[in-house]
């Protein structure tokens, strides 16, 4: 969103000041050139009266363009020229109602579409100044006229221009202060949680190796407890039959002894 407002500040600065620069243009053309602005050979031209309406009317703007072939003028065609009105040289525009070729001096006779006669005076091909090319920009004659005056300019062009040049520098220093930022360190989630369930799984490893050897240390001890509870066993087993060895040899011993006194005691008889 952010990335999508700025974009949009930028197109708009930008035509505020395209638009600047050609009003800039324009305002300075029209000064050298008795009043009359020329961008590329095209004259925007602000409508004075309502003489020509519905064609155009009061407060629209035209864009009339520079006559190269004056042959090619002809009849029905809108012109914008020189005359005078009231004493004092005007610029007007009117449509051609008549073209007057006297001995190869051609003139031309002009009316206002909402003019009941036509204009007192015959035009010259010198004084014209470009044909209509049929565009107009209702009302934007209005901003034309005002956008001449000092205060028009002024607010207008010289005031807008000055906020984008700073904005433009403000942009530039915030981009030098960017740049000298360190950059930070983007944190992967995905790959702390790759290393978590490594380092889990070595841990879990390293556990599992500690009980395993526990486990079999543990049985190596079982097993020499056994082997000794067999020899234990074992012992018992001998020293119990040597036990009932003796008894037996013994119970033996009694017997012969037994046997011999009786025979003592019959032998002794005897000799009586």
């Amino acid at each position: 969103m952010k990335k999508a407002l700025s974009i949009i500040a930028n197109v708009l600065a930008w035509i505020v000041l395209i638009f600047a620069l050609l009003v800039t243009i324009m305002v300075f053309s029209s000064s050298k050139n008795n009043g009359v602005a020329n961008l590329f050979g095209f004259m925007p031209m602000a409508v004075e009266s309502d003489s020509m309406k519905p064609t155009f009317k009061q407060g629209d703007l035209i864009i009339c363009k520079e006559v190269d072939d004056y042959s090619s003028i002809k009849e029905n065609d809108v012109i914008t020229f020189w005359t005078t009105i009231q004493g004092q040289r005007v610029k007007n525009t009117h449509r051609i109602v008549e073209v007057i070729d006297e001995g190869g001096v051609v003139k031309y006779v002009t009316k206002g579409d909402n003019n009941p006669a036509n204009d007192d005076d015959v035009i010259s091909q010198g004084a014209i100044i470009g044909r209509w090319t049929e565009v107009k920009l209702p009302f934007i004659g209005k901003v034309m006229d005002f956008l001449r005056t000092k205060t028009g300019f002024f607010v207008c062009i010289v005031i807008p221009m000055a906020i984008f040049f700073l904005f433009e520098l403000y942009k530039f220093i915030a981009t030098i202060i960017e740049a000298k930022r360190p950059e930070p360190v983007e944190v992967d989630e995905e790959e702390i949680k790759r290393r978590a369930i490594e380092e889990y799984l070595a841990a879990q490893k390293q556990a599992g190796g500690a009980a395993d050897k526990a486990e079999a240390a543990a049985d190596k001890v079982t097993d020499k407890i056994e082997t000794a509870a067999d020899e234990a066993k074992k012992l018992e087993n001998a020293a119990e039959a040597l036990v009932n060895t003796a008894e037996e040899n013994i119970s033996e011993v009694k017997e012969t002894a037994a046997e011999a006194v009786e025979a003592a005691a019959e032998a002794a008889d005897k000799a009586e």
